[in-house]
């Protein structure tokens, strides 16, 4: 049947939906991903600086490495963006 790889799809995606609405995933995401390394500080927090200093010498690996590692921090801002919203 020629449905069947889009019925997989969507299976798969509607998995991927309940991982993302998933507190407990979002801040363990959060707590490892976004934070990591942890030392000396954290790489988010350090690429935060370096782009509010003007990003100065940042190059597309550096970019990416915002992406990757900001990504979770998305989520949950948009974890609680849809909670406020959802009391409202």
């Amino acid at each position: 049947m020629v449905l069947a790889p889009f019925q997989t799809l969507l299976k798969k995606l509607d998995k991927l939906k309940e991982l993302i609405n998933d507190w407990k995933i979002v801040i363990l995401l959060c707590l490892i991903l976004g934070l990591a390394p942890f030392f000396p500080e954290p790489h988010i927090w350090g690429k935060l600086k370096w782009i509010l200093g003007g990003a100065v010498g940042m190059k597309p690996m550096d970019w990416f490495d915002v992406l990757l590692h900001g990504f979770p921090w998305l989520l949950l801002i948009r974890l609680v963006i849809l909670k406020f919203k959802s009391k409202r």
